[in-house]
């Protein structure tokens, strides 16, 4: 074991949420010598009993390893932590796992560069109990020679794992559209429940039918994506305005059955914008054109 383990990178977690925990644990159980801190060292307990070293403070944490992996509240948090440490820093790799927006994974890195430490912002796009499996994807984005450097011991967190780019604010760029996907999708789904329980079908029954539909979208994402690329937006199927009226029935729907009628009215509301603006007449994938706020109104 003792060898095993000197084959392995250092590495510091710190943070011991549920997911920092789940972190420490598949370092740990890839053989990682590692040391763990939390703001209550209570937490660090079980991974002592594993062999983890417990440091007394941030900066001998820090100090213990060539990689250390932070993974806490938010950006204040992170901020609080290791700026006071200054010069400990120089010459570690940093790994931000914490949630927050691209600017913010910018102004950190630029600040971690002056330090002298090579900065990694990532984004877990996992439950903590899936850490350390196939399924975990786990995004990484700034220097490719520090995810270079450590990708053995990244990728002990899960074998999906993706280095996206220099840009240091992409990996939370990413997260960001992922968290939209997975709310629409789920929100879709809630309002579909409510209508069809309505009329007593439970929602294991329409799960079923759900993912099938799910399906049947997602296969159309790969044709919606040219045309967002090349911004046309042809309607070979049905135009924004085809859909209105598929938006306005299900309004009505939705309020005879004494359903939350919401969400259909936000879609309906994006419709309505988007055919004042001239485009009615195109496909739904112009829709985008109203997130991008570049819309422009057609004579």
């Amino acid at each position: 074991m003792r060898n095993h383990e000197e084959s392995r990178t250092p590495v510091t977690v710190i943070g011991l949420g549920l997911m920092g925990q789940a972190l420490a644990g598949a370092f740990l159980r890839e053989g990682h010598p590692t040391t763990v801190w939390n703001r209550t060292a209570a937490k660090a307990g079980q991974f002592v009993a594993q062999g983890a070293k417990l440091a007394g403070s941030v900066a001998e944490a820090v100090a213990a390893s060539p990689l250390v992996v932070v993974c806490v509240t938010d950006y204040d948090a992170v901020r609080k932590l290791l700026e006071p440490l200054g010069e400990v820093v120089d010459g570690r790799v940093l790994v931000n796992l914490t949630s927050g927006t691209s600017q913010e994974a910018r102004q950190t890195a630029e600040w971690a560069e002056r330090q002298g430490a090579a900065y990694l912002d990532g984004a877990i796009m996992a439950i903590p109990q899936a850490i350390g499996t196939a399924e975990a994807l786990v995004l990484y984005s700034g220097p490719r020679s520090a995810f270079d450097l450590h990708e053995p011991a990244l990728r002990s967190l899960g074998a999906g794992m993706m280095h996206l780019s220099s840009d240091h604010g992409l990996s939370s760029l990413y997260d960001a559209a992922g968290l939209t996907l997975m709310w629409s999708v789920l929100n879709g789904f809630l309002h579909g429940a409510a209508l069809l329980g309505a009329a007593g079908v439970d929602a294991s029954t329409f799960a079923s039918f759900a993912r099938q539909n799910i399906g049947t979208v997602a296969d159309w994402l790969p044709g919606y994506a040219q045309q967002i690329d090349d911004r046309e937006y042809p309607a070979p199927d049905a135009t924004i305005g085809t859909h209105l009226a598929a938006m306005e029935h299900l309004i009505h729907e939705s309020e005879a059955l004494g359903i939350n009628a919401d969400l259909p009215r936000f879609f309906k509301a994006l419709g309505d914008r988007a055919v004042a603006e001239g485009r009615g007449g195109d496909g739904y994938a112009a829709l985008v054109e109203l997130f991008r706020g570049a819309s422009e109104v057609r004579a």
